[in-house]
This record gives structure tokens, C-alpha cells and sequence, in this order.
């Protein structure tokens, strides 16, 4: 039985990671869930899955939690120690599913492990990459990733040959506003933006999706899971969402992974790696499908990419700037303050005045973060009492 704890048992990676758990409960033993402050989900999949601990990453919610878990044996934990000791507990395979920068400390615990950690949390390696790259040659741990384009690549490379790749290509859906005018995104709300035309996701992803800046995370992270330079990493808008990446070697062969947009097919890879399990996901059926259609990322009403691939090439702490500037961007769009085009306009502002610093470790990262939040804010609320 392999052992596991779930990071963020309670968000959507990880109720599905849970489900497919509870589906093999002869073939893993559950270590730790650890929630954010979802009190009634995490008591049933602890006793769903006989967990042998549960935290709460709130702490206000422990006693709740400790009444939901009473006679049951599974200890009971909160508060951000907690979570990080959670992370820290021996267990083979460790799903890190915190999102933001609130999961770092525990992803950067679980690296420290040296086991096999399934990487949902895109902030780890764009914010902290160095920091987590780092860790995981020094403690020889080895990273999954669930995304489901850099788990396609990541499969696509299964035969090793990294030294023959010449590119790999993500694909992205295009999101809400893959055929909009500028104009139309200028005056889009919230609902507009979080109208996905393919997955099932949180807001904040969402609305990463419809501006393209989750495209733009991911080729950051890409860039580091992958040891490529952004010269070698492409985007392709794909609007059916069958074909998820592209490897392409230098023999001429591409080789692409394809499968139904469900994100129970890369969550159950990287649980059974490097064997396979069964995951009720649909099936493809490439004959209903009929056609795949493919092109170019339009830049100008894209800019978040071109902001991406720049705080790539910038190095040092500009990612971490990217990041933090944009997810205090989303926040404010939701909220009704700024403006959809306002998002990437407000990063890169940020970008323009804090530039490339350091962050190499994780206390960099967390300043930078900090400060980077706080000078987004500033833009957003100029932004929002001009309006």
C-alpha cells in the first residue's frame, strides 16, 4: 500500500485526488488530508479515508473539526505549523494542492521529504522555482506534474530522450474570449470572464485562463520543470482541448499526449507512477470530436504571455512579482474595482516598477510577494476611484 497525504484534500484537485482514492482503498493508506477552512469536507473523506491525521489550515475551524472527528482516532490538527508539519510526515507520494503563496512552505516540506510530490500548486515553481529546484536535488525528490499540459509533455518524454527535444508546445483552450475584440474584453464583467468554454475550475484559474495568464504561468513553469529556455516552449490555441502538449525531437517526430479535459486522467497518472490505474474519466472519442484546430495565441489581445515570457527571461524574483501582481489583479476584477483589460495592465505596472530582484530563498520570495501585493493594490485602487 502506498502511503499518501493530500495537500488542499478539500479544493478541486484535491477532492477529485480523493476520489480516486476512495475508489483503491486496498492500494493506499492516507497519511494526512490537510483543508483550508472547509470543516464538513475534510471530517468525511478523513473518515471516508481512515486518514491518520486531519488539519485545517485555519484555526479557528479546530474545534469544529475536532467535534466532526470525535471517536474516530484520526488526530486533529490547525493552523499554518500544522499544515507544514503535516507536509513534513513520511509518506511516498504527496499531492501539493494549496494554492498562492500559502502553499509554498508546505510544498517546500514535502520536497524536503525526498519522496514523490504531484505538483498542482503552480506558485512552487514560478514564484519559488530556484528555491524548490533546489531542494529537490539536494533531498533527491522527485517532481509529477498534474497540470494537464505539463503532465502530457511529461508523459511525451517518457523514453527519456531529453537531450533529442528541440521544443515542447503547451495548449490552451483560448478560453471565454478566444474570438473577442479588444473592445468587447474592455467591457466584459466577471460572469463573462468566468463562463469557460471547457473545464470545470475555481475563479481565480478562470479568470487566468480568460486573460491567458495561467498560459503564462505555465510556461514559466514549463521552463523550469523542463530545463528549457522560453525560446524552446510554444503556446498553441487548441479549442477542443483534446491535445493537451507537444514534444517535438529532433529526429522529426512529434509526439503529443490526447485525452478528454478531465482532470482525473493526470491526477491518477501521477498517483500510479510510474505504473497506470483505472479513472472513471470519458473516454475520447476522436471520431465525435471530428476535427482539432490549431493556431496562434493572439499577443495583442494577450498580453499577459508577452509579460510571462519577459519576467521568464528577467530571471530572479520577476515571476514571483508576476504572480503576486496578478492574482491581487483577479481579486480586484471579481470585485468589480478594475477592468478586465486592467489585470494585465495593472502586472505590468508592477513589473515596470519593482523590476527583477532577488529570490532565492524562501523568505525573498515571501518579501517579494508582500511587496508586490501591496504595489498592485496601490494600481488597483487608482484605477478603481478614476473609474
Amino acid at each position: 500500500m502506498k502511503t499518501i497525504t493530500v495537500l488542499g484534500s478539500t479544493g478541486s484537485i484535491g477532492t477529485q485526488t480523493v476520489e480516486l482514492l476512495e475508489a483503491a482503498p486496498d492500494c493506499y493508506r492516507v497519511v494526512a488530508l490537510v483543508g483550508g477552512r472547509n470543516v464538513a469536507v475534510l471530517a468525511r473523506q478523513a473518515r471516508a479515508l481512515r486518514a491518520r491525521r486531519a488539519v485545517i489550515a485555519d484555526s479557528a475551524c479546530h474545534a469544529a473539526l475536532a467535534e466532526a472527528l470525535a471517536g474516530t482516532g484520526i488526530e486533529v490538527a490547525s493552523g499554518a505549523e500544522a499544515v507544514v508539519e503535516a507536509a513534513a510526515l513520511d509518506a511516498e507520494w504527496t499531492m501539493a494542492a494549496i494554492t498562492g503563496a500559502a502553499g509554498l512552505p508546505s510544498t517546500l516540506a514535502a520536497i524536503r521529504r525526498g519522496r514523490s510530490v504531484a505538483l498542482a500548486n503552480k506558485e512552487a515553481l514560478v514564484c519559488a522555482g530556484e528555491v524548490m529546484l533546489r531542494a529537490v536535488r539536494d533531498h533527491g525528490a522527485t517532481l509529477l506534474p498534474v497540470d494537464s499540459e505539463h503532465n502530457a509533455i511529461f508523459q511525451s518524454m517518457a523514453d527519456g530522450n531529453r537531450g533529442a527535444v528541440e521544443k515542447i508546445v503547451l495548449t490552451a483552450s483560448g478560453g471565454p474570449f478566444r474570438t473577442a475584440s479588444l473592445e468587447e474584453m474592455r467591457v466584459a464583467g466577471p460572469e463573462a470572464a468566468l463562463k469557460h468554454p471547457v473545464w470545470s475550475m475555481g475563479a481565480k484559474i478562470s479568470i487566468d485562463s480568460a486573460t491567458m495568464m495561467n498560459k503564462g504561468l505555465e510556461l514559466i513553469e514549463a521552463a523550469r520543470l523542463f530545463a528549457l529556455p522560453s525560446a524552446q516552449i510554444g503556446v498553441l490555441i487548441h479549442p477542443q482541448s483534446v491535445v493537451h502538449g507537444l514534444v517535438y525531437y529532433s529526429d522529426g517526430s512529434v509526439l503529443a499526449q490526447l485525452g478528454s479535459p478531465d482532470m482525473r486522467v493526470p491526477i491518477a497518472h501521477t498517483l500510479a507512477w510510474p505504473a497506470r490505474i483505472a479513472t472513471a474519466a470519458r473516454r475520447l472519442d476522436l471520431g465525435a470530436v471530428g476535427r482539432l484546430e490549431f493556431s496562434e495565441p493572439d499577443l495583442d489581445r494577450f498580453p499577459a504571455l508577452i509579460l510571462a515570457r519577459d519576467a521568464l527571461q528577467a530571471g530572479g524574483g520577476a515571476p514571483t512579482i508576476l504572480s503576486a501582481a496578478n492574482e491581487v489583479a483577479v481579486e480586484a476584477f471579481l470585485s468589480r474595482r478594475i477592468g478586465f483589460l486592467d489585470i494585465a495592465g495593472t502586472v505590468a505596472r508592477v513589473l515596470d516598477e519593482m523590476g527583477s530582484l532577488p529570490a532565492d530563498t524562501l523568505d525573498e520570495v515571501v518579501d517579494l510577494d508582500v511587496r508586490a501585493r501591496a504595489a498592485a493594490g496601490r494600481f488597483c485602487a487608482i484605477l478603481a476611484s478614476a473609474a
